[in-house]
């Protein structure tokens, strides 16, 4: 069943796999049903569990690890990044851009400031040279984007990035880096920023 996550033992671990399409309750919901499948799996030992598929945010890995460890003491690895950043990128997901969370950040970032979001965020001002803007998801800048911005941080390349202008040397959606030559390209007024055939381009 699509509404199902899926216990299977591999190698020398336990698998719990997420389906994409799953929304946080189903998979609590569905975890409680087989947490009594997965409790028969350590009558003589330990293993360890590793959760794989859907990408899931920090509270959502919080709330599945608790569940499990309210029933069963054992280590559980989940197959995701819980920190945002090119580092923490192990693989790539596709997530629908328009369903993503969004976050409003009133007034300008200056040289050395750094915001982290899960899902979007909205600046209402500029990212000045030297500040940082980093999202799981999509980043809009309503002023000038001078600083750092990394949108789709935990992998999602269905991320965007867009900026009233557009003046900055490096660019970020998911694992994939543009750098951007002042001397060869001029600022970019009302830029919308998507990866195309694994490149970053620039609208």
């Amino acid at each position: 069943m699509k509404d199902n996550i899926y216990i299977y033992l591999k190698r020398n671990e336990i698998i719990i796999k997420i389906p994409e399409e799953l929304e946080q309750q189903q998979i609590i919901n569905s975890l409680i049903k087989k947490l009594p499948e997965l409790k028969n799996l350590y009558k003589n030992e330990k293993t360890p569990i590793k959760v794989v598929g859907k990408i899931l945010k920090n509270k959502e890995i919080d709330e599945i690890q608790n569940l499990i460890k309210e029933k069963i003491d054992v280590d559980i690895d989940f197959d995701m990044p819980k920190t945002l950043g090119l580092s923490s990128i192990r693989r790539t997901f596709n997530q629908e851009v328009a369903i993503s969370e969004t976050k409003f950040h009133r007034g300008s970032l200056r040289s050395g400031q750094k915001i982290e979001t899960e899902g979007s965020i909205v600046i209402i001002g500029d990212v000045n040279s030297g500040a940082e803007v980093i999202a799981s998801d999509n980043i809009v800048v309503m002023g000038k984007l001078r600083g750092l911005a990394h949108a789709g941080a935990k992998g999602n390349k269905n991320a965007i990035i867009v900026a009233g202008i557009l003046d900055t040397v490096q660019i970020r959606i998911s694992n994939v880096v543009k750098e951007i030559d002042r001397d060869e390209e001029t600022m970019h007024k009302q830029a919308y920023v998507s990866i195309i055939d694994e490149n970053i381009a620039i609208e």
